[in-house]
């Protein structure tokens, strides 16, 4: 089963809200997960960001799914699987030139903005 989980836009505008994240040999900046109830995440990549140009232009949907390995198989992976946060494990798929996020997880949203805070500092 697939679950909506976040919306990511790309953006060049620093927020005041965003944190870095240095994780799986990427690098960006992120808005919390909790900042509103839509979960909506704005990203910026700073220079030497390692990531697919095509994730760092077109915004992507976050989709929660129960097993990542299966869910990869057949798609046309962008980068990962890798985890970023501990019990947050993810990958990019591109899917008719958009991508999208594939998250495994058991963290409830509370628990996941508490350890983002936890671990980033915000």
């Amino acid at each position: 089963m697939r679950k909506y989980h976040h919306y990511g836009i790309p953006t060049n505008e620093k927020r005041p809200d965003e944190s870095y994240v240095e994780a799986g040999g990427y690098k960006f900046y992120s808005t919390p997960y909790d900042a509103n109830k839509w979960h909506i995440q704005w990203h910026r990549f700073p220079v030497g960001h390692g990531l697919p140009e095509l994730v760092t232009q077109v915004p992507h949907v976050g989709l929660q799914v129960e097993n990542l390995d299966e869910e990869l198989k057949g798609c046309k992976v962008l980068f990962g699987p890798y985890e970023p946060l501990p019990g947050y494990r993810v990958a990019m798929i591109e899917e008719q030139g958009v991508p999208i996020e594939l998250i495994e997880t058991s963290l409830t949203d509370d628990e996941l903005a508490a350890l983002e805070k936890e671990v980033l500092g915000k």
